[in-house]
């Protein structure tokens, strides 16, 4: 694909976005969606495969069924109520089809049947943007009617989304897969955190942000598809391999790492309002997450390939470390001393 080409897509993806976050009119936030969705198909039917045919065809099919979903619930709340503005969505009908409509674009369980699918048909690159910049369009509609939501409906998907990515994420071996149930169960701790509290909601999105877009970068310099090839990636370059274990737990969730944060503070938040069950089954539901990063932080760091060659030869290359790389696994390492200044920065 050629530079211009390039270009014109990634500026029509971020103006995608922009114009949706930036946007207090209904058609203007469809529009934004739409030009989102179509930006991004090219990206992930670019390598003229068909598994990347497939995932584009599932991609666009699930997408434009949720944009026509959302015009749908958005006309008949305008003709119910009068009012086209994204804040005074007030019709029940109308919001339990956006709710259904976004949680979809979002991959939120039961209806996250087709992002695993996507994420497995796709490049490292292609997925480490639909699992973060592709996110965030649909998360700031739902910043913008949090107060006209349903809160149990909330509730119960970022519960359903928190167990149900954890357990389907036990027996998959494709690390595109397994950072698609991931972010699924990722979206359910932000789902839960937009009914108790907003400043808590975007810390925890950054956070997400910051874990997805380190994870993503290390898989590429090992260019590990499955988790056989994070165990032979060894002997190319240790040092990334154990930031790519301290990444790893840090997911998780881990302390004293950067991802036990959100989590710590969604559970205190959730113990305030006197959802104790609600938040013991939150962390209970970690531990299956908790798993299958603790087996691919084993394979990483913990086993060594058959007869692994640790000499320099003239035909092995040398990973290719992006600039940012390092500040994004310190980032993913050791925000946890200074949550209390983050999170007054925030509010």
């Amino acid at each position: 694909m050629s530079p211009a080409m390039w270009t014109i897509l990634l500026s029509s993806l971020a103006t995608g976005t922009i114009i949706t976050m930036s946007s207090h009119h209904w058609l203007l936030a469809w529009i934004g969606l739409e030009i989102n969705t179509l930006a991004i198909l090219p990206i992930i039917a670019k390598q003229h495969h068909p598994r990347a045919t497939e995932a584009t065809t599932k991609y666009f099919l699930i997408q434009a069924a949720t944009a026509a979903t959302i015009l749908f619930a958005t006309t008949l709340n305008a003709w119910t109520t009068g009012q086209w503005t994204i804040t005074q969505l007030q019709n029940q009908q109308a919001t339990a089809l956006f709710t259904l409509a976004i949680a979809t674009k979002l991959g939120l369980v039961p209806v996250h049947f087709w992002f695993p699918e996507v994420m497995q048909g796709s490049t490292l690159t292609t997925a480490l943007i639909i699992s973060t910049w592709q996110k965030l369009a649909p998360l700031s509609i739902i910043y913008m009617t949090t107060a006209n939501l349903n809160l149990n409906m909330l509730i119960t998907l970022g519960l359903l989304s928190t167990i149900l990515g954890g357990l389907l994420g036990l027996n998959q071996t494709q690390t595109r897969k397994i950072m698609a149930y991931s972010s699924i169960t990722h979206m359910g701790w932000l789902i839960m955190a937009f009914t108790f509290n907003m400043n808590i909601t975007t810390l925890t999105l950054i956070f997400y942000l910051v874990m997805t877009t380190s994870m993503f970068t290390t898989l590429l310099m090992s260019t590990a598809k499955s988790i056989t090839d994070l165990g032979l990636a060894w002997p190319n370059s240790p040092t990334m391999l154990v930031m790519t274990m301290i990444t790893l737990l840090s997911l998780a969730g881990l302390p004293p790492l950067s991802g036990f944060a959100p989590k710590w503070l969604i559970l205190v938040e959730m113990t305030k309002t006197s959802l104790t069950t609600l938040s013991t089954i939150m962390a209970l539901a970690t531990l299956p997450s908790l798993f299958f990063y603790l087996r691919l932080a084993y394979l990483t760091i913990m086993t060594n390939p058959p007869t692994p060659m640790t000499t320099q030869h003239s035909w092995r290359s040398k990973p290719k470390f992006p600039k940012m790389t390092p500040q994004l696994i310190i980032t993913t390492m050791m925000l946890l001393p200074i949550m209390p200044l983050t999170q007054n920065f925030i509010q």
